[in-house]
């Protein structure tokens, strides 16, 4: 696939990622446009916490058919929306 073609699947998968967060997790004031993707997800930026983060799994589940089994992984994918939709990629391009 070429990077042109990578970059356009990721910017959709960012675009129903940010939705789908803000539409879960009752992000209060918050609209998906106004997600930065590198903005954190937990503590500083969006200010998420372990709850959401399980809600976070069922949504990649349930939205992306991707599973994520180790939480210390998950840790490292849940950094922001741009680490998330990578590896939403990477595992539906068999690579995770």
């Amino acid at each position: 696939m070429s990077e042109q073609a990578r970059e356009k699947e990721l910017a959709a998968i960012r675009a129903k990622l940010k939705e789908l967060l803000v539409s879960n997790l009752n992000l209060e004031g918050v609209k998906p446009e106004q997600i930065k993707d590198d903005d954190a997800l937990f503590g500083e930026g969006l200010g998420l916490d372990s709850l959401d983060a399980v809600e976070i799994v069922v949504i990649l589940q349930r939205h992306f058919a991707v599973e994520i089994k180790d939480m210390e992984k998950g840790r490292e994918i849940f950094r922001s929306v741009n680490t998330v939709a990578n590896y939403i990629y990477d595992y539906k391009e068999g690579r995770k």
